[in-house]
């Protein structure tokens, strides 16, 4: 696979998952292009570069006379895509983890209250043309939410996961690591349903001698299973139902709220880098910011002595 369909590939995903802008896509893949044309110049393939041609990278841009601001998005897109590249197995580690960008500051995530995720499984529950439809956003919804999940590692569970009404569920994230998440009882009542019926449906085909589908959430597509753009659509969809903005919703803004709602409620910080399947400790310690921002917001605002 060359350098420019793994960058495609890249803004794919993070249309699909994290609902990124046109614009903001347009800029990624401008960056990103500008990086891979610096490396091909010295004859280095984007997934070697180490963590020293990032930085040499981005002090040619600084002797270019690139403006600040520029400079800091072009590393936030090149942290981007090795964050990506990282999570797909493309490479075993991040080069770009611990750059630290000219005068900018790490955009906190922005999560969902446990008000409006609440909104959002319950609209699952009435949301679609019919019952199976309904059964399947239910499912969807509860799985991704009691376990954190990635998109990917959600539409690409195989059937047989829901064998034997299980407590916890095998997850085969990105680059084959396999991890364990526990299942909350809403969502094991859910994929039971919804696994119940996917199994009528197999057995009706070998019934048929037809060729069945080893996916959890089948599909007829040329993948076999649902697609990141296609759950990324209906559940923009579903906040509409609930009635949330649709740009407050994502598929990663689901796995944002998991982590931080644990954190909140008490849940220890290396429990939460294993169940979100994180190498390392550093990309799971933004949550704890997060919430420190939460915490002053709470004072500034309800604080007798803050209204001043």
């Amino acid at each position: 696979m060359s350098d420019i369909s793994r960058i495609s590939i890249f803004l794919e995903a993070s249309s699909a998952e994290d609902g990124a802008a046109r614009n903001t896509l347009l800029a990624y893949g401008r960056d990103l292009k500008s990086f891979h044309a610096w490396l091909a110049a010295r004859k280095r393939p984007l997934l070697e570069a180490t963590q020293d041609e990032i930085e040499s990278y981005l002090i040619s841009t600084e002797a270019k006379g690139l403006s600040k601001s520029t400079r800091a998005r072009r590393l936030s897109s090149i942290k981007s895509f090795y964050r990506f590249a990282f999570d797909e197995g493309w490479r075993t580690e991040n080069p770009a983890l611990r750059i630290g960008g000219p005068g900018s500051t790490r955009k906190l995530p922005k999560i969902l209250s446990i008000a409006e995720v609440d909104r959002l499984l319950e609209a699952a529950r009435l949301h679609g043309k019919g019952q199976i439809e309904r059964l399947r956003m239910t499912c969807l919804m509860e799985l991704l939410y009691a376990t954190g999940m990635r998109v990917t590692e959600l539409v690409t569970l195989p059937l047989n996961s829901a064998d034997g009404d299980p407590r916890m569920l095998l997850v085969k994230g990105k680059g084959g690591k396999e991890r364990m998440v526990p299942l909350s009882p809403p969502a094991r009542d859910a994929l039971a349903l919804w696994a119940s019926h996917r199994k009528a449906q197999e057995d009706i085909l070998r019934r048929e001698k037809q060729v069945g589908n080893r996916y959890l959430f089948a599909s007829r597509g040329k993948l076999g299973h649902l697609t990141r753009e296609g759950f990324y659509l209906a559940l923009k969809d579903l906040a509409i139902s609930a009635g949330i903005s649709p740009d407050k919703v994502t598929p990663h803004r689901l796995r944002h709220a998991f982590a931080t709602h644990l954190l909140e409620n008490g849940a220890d910080l290396r429990v939460i880098q294993t169940l979100l399947g994180h190498a390392d400790v550093a990309t799971t310690e933004i949550y704890t910011h997060v919430l420190e921002e939460r915490m002053r917001d709470l004072v500034l605002n309800h604080h007798p002595l803050a209204k001043n």
